[in-house]
């Protein structure tokens, strides 16, 4: 008996393991350090709008939905057409995507905010 509950509770820990928030594993200076060697700070920051909106507010756009990491990847490795609060419109600069581990430690930075 003691057996088969220690095995259910080492199964049920070994489940909610995979539970865990990505922002578990994000490497937050490796994160900021990359941000700032791409220039995402001249206009983001963590938690105020600059030119461009807030990690912050970036992560309440994309909370809860299961395509985040997608098309936060797509917008940052591409060069879109980005709407400005004063109603212009530019060009956001692409970053390289050289490092794939480090656009997804990225990405998943922004997306713990």
């Amino acid at each position: 008996m003691k057996l088969k509950a220690a095995h259910l509770a080492t199964s049920a820990l070994f489940a909610l393991s995979f539970m865990l928030p990505a922002s578990a594993a994000v490497d937050a200076d490796a994160a900021t350090k990359m941000s700032k060697d791409a220039g995402c700070t001249k206009c983001h920051s963590v938690d105020k709008t600059k030119k461009g909106p807030s990690f912050q507010k970036t992560a309440a756009k994309y909370k809860g939905k299961a395509d985040a990491e997608a098309k936060l990847s797509e917008f940052l490795t591409k060069s879109p057409k980005v709407k400005m609060d004063d109603g212009t419109e530019e060009e956001h600069k692409a970053i390289p995507a050289k490092d794939a581990a480090g656009m997804k430690n990225l990405i998943q930075y922004i997306l713990a905010q």
